[in-house]
């Protein structure tokens, strides 16, 4: 049995802050080793509950942040940029069977540490066939097309809220409580390690594959915070205009859905002004 960890930070243990999660930042390297726990306990979990393998994509901003040194020595990690599937990247291989999402959180426009989908603020709502979408949401309907579930959620207390509507069997655990966007009430991270690792051993029985899940065509429509993002994410095929900041486009699968998404991110990003937006 193999189990694909999808690894987010802005859910980790201890994250409530941008500085947090930017790479570079003397507390993300503080944070790097409290979001290595996370992914070690969901790991350790799964081995206790029989896995036998166990793939942890890096899922966060320059995809480089785990500590590969501090994870148990029976993981393989897929590290770096540019993934055909970046968050899931590996799913589509035909060897998975279950699926965890470690650190995430809550999508753009919601309540929730660090909320937001993809990109850090630019991004002011996306919407799934007219569902408001965060990253696992995305990620779900994703992997869903390979027939494989997703058994384990770990996050802020919303964050395994948004989880249930996505992913209503998933074990969830919630390392900490939202109070605001960059403040929440923080368990420690024997306690977190302790929940996760417990919880992952019971997802293990979770992780049944499926038939593959063809639920298109799909509608993604995105808000932005400035009208010039909109303009300029109209460069990508398909991608129109749909009202004062906003673009929509349609796919007949989430493989191509998600492909475009990451397009129109890319391009909205090189859009962006430093002060401005």
């Amino acid at each position: 049995m193999k189990i694909l960890i999808s690894a987010d930070m802005e859910g980790a243990t201890g994250v409530t802050w941008p500085a947090d999660v930017l790479p570079g930042t003397p507390q993300w390297e503080r944070c790097r080793t409290l979001f290595t726990s996370d992914v070690n306990a969901a790991a350790l979990g799964f081995f206790d509950g029989g896995v036998d393998e166990v793939l942890i994509n890096e899922a966060h901003w320059t995809m480089r942040n785990l500590l590969l040194e501090q994870l148990d020595e029976r993981v393989q990690m897929l590290t770096g940029k540019h993934k055909p599937l970046s968050m899931v990247e590996g799913v589509q291989h035909g060897d998975v069977d279950g699926i965890a999402f470690v650190g995430y959180h809550t999508g753009a426009g919601t309540q929730g540490v660090l909320a937001h989908t993809y990109l850090a603020n630019s991004i002011t709502g996306a919407w799934l066939d007219g569902t408001r979408a965060s990253e696992g949401l995305l990620n779900a309907h994703v992997v869903a097309e390979y027939g494989v579930p997703v058994v384990l959620v770990t996050g802020d207390d919303l964050t395994c809220l948004d989880a249930g509507g996505y992913a209503p069997a998933a074990r969830t655990v919630a390392v900490k409580d939202h109070v605001s966007r960059y403040a929440a009430v923080c368990r420690t991270p024997a306690r977190t390690a302790a929940d996760i690792r417990a919880a992952a051993k019971e997802a293990t029985a979770l992780a049944v594959r499926h038939e593959p899940v063809r639920g298109g065509p799909f509608a993604m429509e995105l808000e932005f915070d400035a009208d010039h993002l909109a303009a300029a994410a109209t460069v990508v095929p398909g991608v129109a205009e749909s009202g004062e900041r906003r673009v929509t486009y349609s796919s007949e699968t989430m493989y191509e859905g998600i492909r475009t998404f990451k397009a129109v991110t890319t391009i909205v990003s090189a859009a962006m002004e430093e002060q401005y937006g």
